[in-house]
């Protein structure tokens, strides 16, 4: 197991990458390029104590993070929550040419803000390494301005107007973020589709096992393990292209067997119930009113 290294500020955060002081103690936008990244970086996983939201193309390497093998011959961007552990998989640096930036805010930034609150409502922070955020070169244009807008505002002399407006920056910054990642849930449509039928599979195959009163009812969490993905990127990928979230995939599923065995069979309703992974009938024959707007009993009779 990779040793795990805890940075616990800014301060330090440049220190290890040989960077200068940081201006402002709680914020910071880092040149990539001036990054000194050596051999045990690779060794060994990190966490921070602060947000990093990063842009970042290696010009003679791929990487491979999550889900996807991304090409960083235009921007990729990478949200970092605090407390998330992640490591750097990529070629020695010696073998990589890099340029980007790095936005690093302390959460301490926030206090008394919009944002202290609000910002882990953005759920691609949640993502982890499931699903960077692949940037047209339009995009990238548009995000770089927003953060070089940030780092001119706290160059300069801080007065009592400077949080608000670098608050404000960073909110228009995550909000065309969102606007992009919905954009590139929609574009990856083969991808996508694949989760789709993968979730498909699972559900499937998880409902064919012969000791669900064992094992009881499916859950998100599941769901997310098998698939190797975030709940919230699972969420977010599975509302944009269904409009439904996991847990209604997982409800759907259930009514659709149901709906046969009521249909086909004589199973009386609590043996389909248990046998679905209810632990009481009456929970099934809830959950099914609620979606079809008949009870059990009434749906096998419109049959007869």
């Amino acid at each position: 197991m990779k040793e795990v290294r805890r940075l616990k500020s800014i301060v330090e955060f440049h220190r290890s990458k040989g960077l200068p002081s940081p201006q402002h103690p709680l914020i910071s936008v880092a040149d990539y390029a001036s990054m000194q990244v050596s051999s045990e970086d690779y060794n060994v996983n990190w966490v921070c104590d602060f947000y990093n939201i990063s842009l970042k193309r290696c010009l003679t390497s791929k990487l491979r993070y999550g889900q996807q093998q991304y090409d960083f011959d235009s921007g990729v961007m990478f949200f970092i929550a605090p407390g998330q552990v992640y490591g750097i998989e990529a070629p020695q640096p010696e073998q990589r040419t890099k340029t980007g930036w790095m936005l690093l805010v302390h959460p301490d930034f926030f206090w008394n803000t919009s944002l202290a609150k609000s910002i882990r409502q953005y759920e691609f922070f949640d993502y982890s390494v499931n699903e960077a955020l692949f940037l047209s070169e339009q995009e990238e244009t548009i995000i770089g301005n927003v953060v070089e807008n940030i780092r001119l505002e706290y160059q300069r002399n801080i007065d009592k107007f400077s949080q608000n407006i670098i608050v404000s920056q960073i909110e228009t910054l995550l909000n065309y973020s969102q606007r992009f990642y919905q954009r590139q849930f929609i574009t990856r449509k083969v991808t996508n589709h694949k989760i789709l039928d993968k979730l498909e599979n699972i559900l499937t195959s998880y409902f064919n096992d012969d000791n669900l009163s064992g094992k009881g009812l499916p859950t998100v969490q599941y769901i997310t393990k098998e698939l190797n993905v975030s709940a919230s990127y699972l969420s977010g990928l599975l509302k944009e292209l269904t409009g439904l979230s996991t847990l209604q995939h997982i409800q759907n599923k259930i009514i659709e067997i149901a709906k046969e065995q009521l249909s086909t069979t004589d199973l009386s309703v609590s043996e389909i119930a248990y046998g679905l992974g209810f632990e009481h009938s009456q929970s099934f024959s809830k959950m099914f009113k609620a979606k079809t707007s008949l009870s059990p009993l009434e749906f096998r009779a419109s049959f007869n």
